[in-house]
């Protein structure tokens, strides 16, 4: 076990100071927005995904970023055994593959609007952006992992729907705020 985590558990572990309630750190985290993607892995011949607004970039040399999941979650038994597994950033036309894979109990991956690479991980078609990682590293922290990967290849793709006319422009990101789906562009610019 190394210093930072023993570190961090006795920290964790200091009960007589005072604390957010996890409605009150929620509320905190709801004012802040956040960029949506999509994990997704195959385990045990089962696909698996997930919607994450908890993705950060760590490092740019070496390419590392990382995630959170709940260790309660459905789809940890898989992460915890993942050696490989992609990040899909969505677009703004997205919201409702975000709510799909949010959605526990449905086979998240039956409506199609996926593809696998040729290492066989799913991605999801029309996203802004995915990621291919390895992972090196899961950490326990609260009732949760962070779970770090290694970037093995990406695609920026043009987020492209059939839906969206040209007057509309590019696609932008799909971002979450306050419990509702956001688009940010041109008219959000400061």
């Amino acid at each position: 076990m190394t210093a930072e985590l023993t570190h961090l558990e006795a920290l964790l572990a200091e009960q007589d100071e005072p604390q957010l309630s996890p409605d009150e750190y929620k509320s905190v985290f709801r004012g802040h927005p956040a960029g949506v993607a999509v994990i997704a892995l195959e385990h045990d011949g089962r696909l698996v995904g997930f919607t994450a607004t908890s993705v950060i970039s760590v490092s740019a040399a070496p390419p590392l970023l990382a995630f959170s999941l709940a260790s309660t979650s459905s789809s940890w038994p898989a992460v915890s055994a993942a050696r490989t597994l992609t990040v899909s950033f969505l677009a703004d036309h997205q919201d409702d593959v975000s709510a799909r894979f949010a959605t526990s109990g449905i086979d998240r991956f039956a409506d199609g609007g996926w593809s696998r690479l040729g290492t066989g991980e799913p991605v999801i078609d029309g996203a802004l952006s995915w990621v291919r990682g390895r992972v090196v590293q899961r950490t326990p922290v609260g009732d949760s992992y962070l779970v770090s990967l290694r970037a093995l290849a990406s695609s920026v793709g043009t987020g492209a729907n059939p839906r969206r006319d040209e007057a509309a422009g590019a696609p932008s990101p799909l971002v979450y705020h306050d419990r509702t789906y956001h688009r940010i562009g041109d008219h959000s610019a400061l």
